[in-house]
């Protein structure tokens, strides 16, 4: 198998920047071929699982525009240019949920689409909570949902949970 390296590399050009993500496209040579690769650039990610009782897991329900339907996810969020991951978790719970977590555990690290994206998520377990309030970006909205282990872990197996993060991080929850 011969893979294509840095060392193939010949040159890259930005096609898009935008505000969440960049788009660039990459020359290779390998041989007497060229080959065009196509990446999107994302800060990443962080997602927490955050639990308000042993069995139990906060859920949000939130509309996304780019699929035109609302989903229930974990609360998770991008992490801006040059921010600690484990600050932009605490910052996204709190946005997104309204709950603050005294205790934390690091769970995990992936990437969510390496054939063509650079964006690591980063996995938290949040727990022994104190309620402050949401701080929600001005395009977001949630509904949070408190719902047990084993019915989130239902929902991902009936359809009713289809975000990626969301079944990674409750199947680490519900199979560890």
């Amino acid at each position: 198998m011969v893979l294509f390296t840095r060392e193939h590399f010949i040159a890259s050009q930005r096609i898009f920047e935008g505000q969440i993500f960049n788009v660039r496209k990459d020359e290779l040579k390998r041989e007497d071929k060229v080959i065009h690769r196509e990446v999107v650039e994302h800060n990443g990610g962080v997602v927490i699982a955050c639990q308000p009782e042993r069995g139990r897991i906060l859920l949000i329900g939130q509309y996304r525009y780019a699929i035109n339907e609302e989903l229930i996810e974990l609360p998770a969020g991008r992490v801006e240019k040059g921010e600690d991951r484990f600050l932009a978790a605490k910052r996204e719970l709190t946005e997104e949920t309204g709950f603050f977590a005294n205790t934390w555990n690091e769970l995990a690290h992936m990437y969510s689409a390496p054939g063509f994206c650079n964006e690591l998520l980063s996995f938290y377990r949040a727990t022994n909570l104190e309620y402050h309030g949401k701080k929600l970006d001005e395009d977001e909205e949630t509904e949070v949902l408190d719902v047990s282990l084993e019915e989130a872990w239902s929902w991902v197996r009936s359809g009713k949970i289809r975000d990626a993060k969301t079944v990674a991080a409750l199947g680490m929850l519900v199979h560890p």
